[in-house]
């Protein structure tokens, strides 16, 4: 792993590295298939549930490879997270776990159950308006200064994305070389961690990234190759608000992504629809993107063996039955 910039931030050896730490650990998730969706696409698909990941979704992998990196020292001055749910999550549990103490800056209009989860690992939660343009990033940053501790983002530490490649990695054990894998994308760090490891165990792999039209900045991004940026994008899959790639997922998405798709919020329902009902998975809007990205049809993946990484299942139950009515 090069942090410095003389390398790619992220490679095979770092992932199964991460492997090793999270053995035991975090929960190998399941593979789910469903004939139903096989004859809506003409594909084999392939899904990996990480809505049955330990605290609902992938962000656990990251999050515990990062902190248990940390040095005596480190640990003991805790981390600082900033997260609109699943990291907060992730970095709350996996700080139990190792010990360590964490203080999650979260938006005050984050969903209550992400929330309530976040408190119930331990974590303190410390909230920032972002509806008054408050940026959670240099908010985040000082309050690590202040009580030295490490800060932890979401997806842009070659720590996180080596943790979240796992995800791909043991889908691709369990089933053989893939003709395509979709994978959802807010900042990258899922999508840039899968798409190495795909690479590795399935050359000649396809690896789309799937994200919200209204959030089209990473899409943007891979077609001009120049970082592109969304102010406050509204689209029900909250952890795909990000304004933005990472200096880290950035490079590693342009060397290892295939493609992009962009997906509205009305084929995210349908989506989710489709899994709940159908396969009887409870996925949230943003772990639906890659479903939505394969029954869009806009790439054809008729006759392939296609992965699909579910990448969470934090729903808020009551603003789920909305958008479902």
């Amino acid at each position: 792993m090069d942090d410095r910039g003389g390398g790619p931030a992220v490679t095979w050896d770092d992932i199964a590295s991460a492997a090793r730490r999270l053995e035991g650990v975090a929960h190998r998730t399941p593979v789910h298939t469903s004939r139903t969706f096989d004859a809506l696409t003409g594909a084999k698909a392939f899904f990996k549930c990480e809505n049955f990941q330990r605290m609902g979704a992938f962000k656990f992998r990251g999050a515990y490879n990062a902190l248990s990196r940390l040095g005596p020292e480190e640990a003991r001055r805790g981390v600082v997270a900033f997260s609109s749910g699943n990291h907060a999550q992730a970095v709350a549990l996996a700080g139990r776990l190792l010990g360590i103490p964490a203080a999650i800056v979260m938006p005050a209009d984050a969903p209550a159950v992400k929330v309530a989860a976040t408190k119930g690992y331990g974590a303190e939660v410390i909230f920032y308006d972002r509806a008054a343009g408050q940026d959670r990033e240099p908010f985040a940053a000082g309050i690590a200064a202040e009580r030295g501790a490490t800060l932890i983002p979401p997806f842009d530490h070659p720590h996180v994305i080596a943790g979240q490649g796992t995800a791909a990695r043991e889908l691709l054990e369990e089933t053989g070389p893939l003709d395509w894998l979709f994978v959802c994308c807010g900042g990258g760090g899922l999508l840039s961690g899968c798409a190495v490891a795909a690479r590795h165990l399935s050359p000649g792999i396809k690896v789309v990234g799937v994200e919200p039209a209204a959030g089209d900045d990473a899409a943007r991004s891979f077609r001009t190759r120049t970082l592109q940026r969304v102010e406050d994008p509204r689209t029900i899959a909250d952890g795909a608000r990000t304004q933005s790639l990472g200096a880290y997922t950035f490079p590693l998405v342009l060397e290892n992504v295939h493609d992009f798709l962009t997906v509205t919020d009305e084929e995210l329902v349908g989506a989710m629809r489709f899994l709940w009902e159908r396969m009887k998975l409870v996925v949230e809007p943003t772990g639906a993107l890659a479903t939505a990205g394969v029954l869009s049809g806009r790439l054809d993946t008729r006759g392939a063996r296609v992965g699909v990484i579910l990448s969470g299942g934090n729903v808020d139950l009551g603003a789920a039955a909305k958008l479902f009515a």
